[in-house]
């Protein structure tokens, strides 16, 4: 009887464990509190992401908004200026907000000069444009490289801030005594290369972006020259 009940004994401890090891209770700290624990250091880097999400967004809408033409604005231009309606080629052109459109202007409004002057003044107007494309872009590229600075800054004052709990802590050294700088460290070196990473590819999409409207202007530019050089029918 004894033997029977040593053995139940043993096979529900068996059960318990087996249980223990396929479910086990695995407990996660909020990301808040994790982000407490990175120290000062983690509110620059949090500053700087804002930053990096703020910029970023601002510029895609402007770049998205800039590559939005009239498929057929060009071929309008090109049946005003042949049949000699230059005030209708420049009310179309302001009624398009867009980096084409100003560039056609401002080469519309200079026809009858030479047309090295005539695509001086567009190329001109065109850098001015993408200018205001990359406004705010260096920014994005310093939180690339600035957030991880920032992180391994943290990871340092982390461990030096462990091992002065250590030093202090004397023979009584313990997990819990160098937590607070083992955290800091760990956690700044996260959230630096999180951000940072997340900086390196706004920035790159956002210099593709910039180098299509760049392309675009320049066929858009070479196309209104060409349509100066044709001959009047």
């Amino acid at each position: 009887m004894n033997a029977l009940i040593l053995l139940q004994t043993a096979a529900q401890q068996a059960g318990t464990t087996v249980e223990t090891i396929v479910n086990p209770v695995s407990k996660t700290m909020p990301y808040g509190e994790l982000a407490i624990k990175g120290g000062w250091i983690m509110i620059p880097i949090l500053l700087l992401s804002i930053v990096a999400v703020f910029i970023f967004v601002d510029r895609y809408i402007a770049v998205r908004a800039a590559m939005r033409t009239d498929q057929s604005f060009m071929n309008r231009i090109r049946d005003y200026i042949h049949d000699g309606k230059m005030d209708s080629a420049m009310a179309l052109c302001q009624n398009n907000d867009t980096p084409v459109a100003r560039m056609i202007e401002k080469g519309i409004s200079r026809i009858g000069r030479p047309l090295t002057d005539i695509n001086s003044i567009i190329e001109n107007v065109g850098r001015v444009e993408v200018a205001k494309l990359e406004k705010g872009t260096p920014w994005i590229a310093m939180v690339a490289g600035g957030a991880p600075m920032l992180g391994f800054l943290g990871t340092v004052t982390g461990m030096i801030q462990a091992f002065y709990d250590m030093a202090q802590a004397g023979s009584n050294v313990n997990l819990q005594i160098l937590s607070s700088g083992i955290y800091e460290a760990m956690v700044t070196t996260v959230a630096g290369l999180i951000v940072g990473i997340m900086g390196y590819f706004a920035y790159n999409i956002l210099v593709a972006r910039i180098e299509q409207v760049v392309n675009m202007l320049e066929s858009t530019t070479l196309e209104f020259m060409d349509l100066l050089n044709e001959p009047v029918k």
